[in-house]
């Protein structure tokens, strides 16, 4: 049986992240993508120089119309930009809710340009979180949730993974990247899995490339296309992680963008990794299972 994954997110004209990054990434794995969009933005590898929101009505009638039509498995929110448009998703989600919520909370971009309004934090926090089948913050995102410093080490996200599920989310996966890498650049990511069966610290080696641009929204997608599938979110963000881990392996052979290539930005990962070749292009036969 196919599996239909939804991306409620902004767009990304560079292919990096948001909707453009999801759908390749439902793609990749396996699953037909569908999208409502929430913002425009203007960004590159470069980063972001403006953003475009849609109006929260038509948001939601974004929504309705397509889960009036389509019988959607398992769905992701990225950016949403501002607290209307949160209100908007959380009420069309109330009443119609949907199997496999991944929330991603997205709040700023790799580049640091900043992607969520102040005052819809505690829209997300207080309204959308609590829907979540699945919360995938990085750590400045948890200390914005939580109100309170960054984890500056395993056990600081081990203690903030089950604040962050406290808040309702039924599980969380607390991104570990943002700790400091090892004295030669290297070193283990360590990431934080809390469910209802417990926590789960997962590693796996840190990979010296600049191409991180959409790493969040490639995790986030991997997980809502995968779930389905899987028998409980251990074994999806597993095999999410390792997803992602190719596709910035191989994402700095894409050559995408004059200001990734120059050192000043970030590329896009390589979002069909084990499809095709990222240099030459030639089809390839190798990928994470569906």
């Amino acid at each position: 049986m196919s599996v239909v994954a939804l991306s409620v997110a902004g767009s990304d004209p560079s292919g990096g992240a948001g909707v453009q990054a999801d759908l390749a990434t439902f793609g990749a794995l396996s699953a037909f993508g569908t999208a409502v969009l929430t913002a425009l933005t203007a960004q590159s590898t470069a980063g972001v120089a403006g953003v475009h929101g849609v109006p929260p009505a038509f948001v939601a009638q974004q929504l309705e119309v397509l889960l009036d039509d389509v019988e959607v498995d398992a769905a992701k929110t990225g950016m949403l930009g501002e607290a209307a448009v949160v209100e908007a998703v959380v009420e069309v989600l109330q009443r119609r809710p949907l199997p496999h919520l991944v929330v991603d909370p997205v709040m700023v971009a790799t580049s640091g340009d900043r992607l969520l309004a102040d005052d819809a934090v505690a829209a997300v926090r207080d309204r959308l979180v609590p829907l979540a089948d699945l919360l995938t913050p990085n750590l400045p995102e948890a200390a914005v949730l939580l109100g309170g410093e960054e984890a500056a080490d395993v056990d600081g996200m081990r203690e903030q993974a089950l604040a962050l599920r406290a808040l309702g989310a039924r599980a969380v996966l607390l991104k570990g990247g943002h700790l400091p890498a090892g004295p030669d650049g290297g070193g283990d990511v360590v990431d934080v899995l809390a469910t209802e069966d417990g926590l789960e610290v997962l590693t796996s080696p840190r990979l010296r490339s600049r191409s991180t641009h959409g790493t969040g929204c490639v995790l986030s997608a991997a997980c809502a296309a995968l779930r389905p599938r899987r028998d409980g979110w251990s074994a999806t963000v597993r095999d999410a992680r390792q997803h992602l881990a190719r596709a910035i392996a191989e994402g700095e052979r894409l050559g995408v963008g004059r200001a990734a290539r120059s050192g000043r930005g970030h590329g896009p990962v390589h979002h069909h990794a084990g499809w095709w070749d990222a240099g030459t292009g030639a089809p390839l036969g190798s990928r994470v299972g569906p």
